[in-house]
């Protein structure tokens, strides 16, 4: 081993003849006894720069206050001494108030300070502690009148902390006990190991259960101090086989919530304090989800580790469904009364009686799963329907693949366009964007593939059929549309294809084959608006062409609610939101956005990569 700066090395062949000698020693003496006899003993097996090096490490005056520490504490190692004294907190605290009539001297002054001092305190309180073997919390006795015949009874004490208990209770129909309804994952009493769903509560820090309600229970323990003391009969767990199994498969879960949430004010959660708010496009690690009606989930990358109930997706979407529902019936209640007919039958107008809302909720654990990857793969299913939760996961884009489509979306005059023109001067080696498809004839120097891809009105019909229009529609007699092919050779030629659509056609790409990122451009309000377009025209023509038009109030208000509209209804399938308020601000933000896509790891819909 490097003895010194200078290279000096001790070798193991020279020490090794005077092992036994040093053994020798350390069986008759200390440390202390054994270091200072070093040097003698392997004097004549070392340099004698070694033996000098040595000498003055010997010497060092902090060594020795150190060995004899250490021969001390081996004296008593085996003896365990008892304390002198049990109680030093309370004699500092004496000795304090004596000295309190001579506060006069230097001395005096620096010893009452240093007894005053926050951590001498806790210091006398841990030794007291210790030398009392107060080890643990002191729970309070057992009913002498329990009988043999009484259900057994645990006593739990937590310490208590800002931090919420993570469960929640409700009062068994059979009974009409007080049990724990659930357990947050991650919460105070999940990670004491000591509560458990099914437990009945017979006390909290004192007051008796018989009489209470299941919202009578959290003020007691919010308003406990220190500890909260309960008293339970521990509830029968039901063993199940493949639990484990489904437990692991449920730390893998993860989901993007397609709605806005938000516990406070739904009356039918459990308790408010339990749940989780969240808005839409927010990814969730759903933890549990045994329950049908409400799941327990945590956010993403939030440092909180207790999890949050959550609406179940059978009971959003059966939320959605009743909400649109009775907004039909409200619509055409409103239409009849205008039209002077009698009241509306709900059951006859909307085919959906409430008895059928309330079917049971019953589904095997493994269903909800494949519930959420399949509701991506079903053509019948679309998520405008029923916007609850999409399963996602982590996806970073490998250097073969070819770049997630980018689509933009918004209404007309927003500025969709000059943000992609922008994007496309800004780097055209790697943005490209689709040649619409025209039955009108080529004009003047029009060159077919450049400005439009021109094609003959019969193969423009053949290829709708065929269904390889991502969009068309018809202008003047004339067809226009935007091809599927179109966008397959930009991603191809290994750019990022850049696309405008109207929200409609979204769902048609959101396929693993592309991998959408929507982009929703969205206009300022109205007073911003109008400043931000006071010179600002916009074509009248569908196709584009012909002259431009400076913007009406018509128009601002048009744009408004368009935008608006398209939020109400495809606002979860959008990933990025950006307002158009300036249009420098915009593109910045769009083109940072586009570099974290390429460069950070995004989320996406597990179907978009299951095989």
């Amino acid at each position: 081993m490097p003895a010194n700066d200078t290279g000096t090395v001790i070798t193991t062949g020279r020490l090794a003849s005077c092992h036994g000698s040093i053994v020798t020693v350390l069986g008759r003496h200390g440390v202390y006894e054994l270091l200072a006899a070093l040097a003698s003993q392997i004097q004549s097996h070392v340099t004698r720069q070694d033996c000098t090096f040595l000498q003055s490490m010997l010497r060092d005056r902090s060594l020795l206050p150190l060995l004899k520490i250490h021969e001390r504490l081996k004296q008593y190692q085996h003896q365990s001494p008892p304390p002198v004294l049990v109680y030093t907190g309370a004699l500092a605290y004496e000795l304090s108030r004596d000295l309190q009539s001579k506060a006069d001297r230097e001395e005096v002054k620096e010893l009452s300070d240093l007894l005053a001092n926050p951590h001498v305190k806790s210091l006398f309180s841990v030794h007291d502690a210790v030398a009392q073997e107060r080890f643990g919390p002191t729970l309070p006795p057992l009913p002498e009148d329990l009988g043999e015949q009484q259900d057994p009874v645990k006593i739990i004490q937590l310490v208590k902390s800002t931090e919420p208990l993570g469960a929640t209770v409700k009062r068994d129909q059979g009974t009409g006990a007080i049990v724990v309804a659930r357990i947050l994952r991650g919460g105070a009493a999940d990670r004491s190991g000591l509560i458990h769903e099914g437990d009945e509560l017979r006390e909290v820090n004192g007051v008796l259960m018989d009489d209470k309600r299941p919202e009578d229970v959290a003020p007691v323990v919010v308003q406990s101090r220190g500890a909260v003391t309960f008293k339970v009969v521990p509830g029968i767990k039901e063993d199940s086989p493949g639990l484990e199994e489904e437990e692991e498969e449920e730390e893998e879960l993860f989901v993007r919530a397609l709605f806005d949430y938000e516990p406070r004010g739904d009356a039918a959660i459990p308790c408010e304090e339990a749940g989780l708010a969240f808005g839409r496009g927010a990814v969730l690690q759903v933890v549990s989800w045994a329950e049908p009606v409400w799941w327990q989930a945590r956010l993403h990358g939030s440092a909180n580790p207790r999890a949050g109930l959550v609406p179940s997706k059978q009971l959003q979407e059966r939320r959605f469904l009743l909400q649109r529902a009775t907004e039909f019936v409200q619509q055409k209640t409103s239409k009849q009364r205008s039209e002077g007919e009698g009241e509306a039958d709900y059951g006859a107008i909307s085919g959906i009686h409430i008895a059928g809302l309330r079917r049971s909720f019953r589904l095997s654990r493994r269903n909800w799963r494949a519930g959420l990857c399949e509701c991506g793969r079903s053509k019948c299913y679309d998520l405008a329907d029923a916007p609850t939760y999409e399963e996602v996961v982590p996806y970073r884009r490998q250097p073969e693949a070819p770049y997630r489509l980018v689509l933009l979306v918004g209404p007309r005059g927003v500025g969709v366009s000059e943000m992609k023109r922008r994007l496309l001067i800004s780097d055209p080696q790697h943005f490209g964007v689709t040649v619409p498809y025209t039955t009108r004839a080529k004009r003047g120097e029009e060159k077919d593939g450049v400005e439009y891809k021109f094609v003959s009105k019969p193969q423009f019909e053949a290829d709708i059929i065929e269904n390889k229009f991502i969009e068309h529609g018809d202008y003047r007699g004339h067809y226009y549309g935007t091809s599927l092919d179109s966008v397959r050779s930009i991603l191809q030629g290994n750019k990022v294809c850049l696309l405008d659509v109207p929200p409609h056609s979204i769902q048609r790409l959101r396929t693993a084959e592309f991998k959408p990122y929507v982009v929703f451009v969205k206009p300022p309000p109205m007073e911003e608006l109008r400043l931000s377009r006071r010179n600002a025209k916009v074509a009248r023509r569908r196709d584009g062409e012909g002259s431009a038009e400076l913007f009406t109030e018509e128009d601002f208000q048009e744009m408004i609610d368009s935008a608006q509209e398209m939020e109400d209804r495809y606002g979860h399938l959008f990933e990025k939101t950006i307002v158009n308020e300036d249009m420098a601000f915009a593109f910045r933000e769009l083109s940072l956005a586009l570099e974290k896509l390429e460069t950070e790891i995004q989320w996406i819909p597990k179907s978009w990569v299951s095989s």
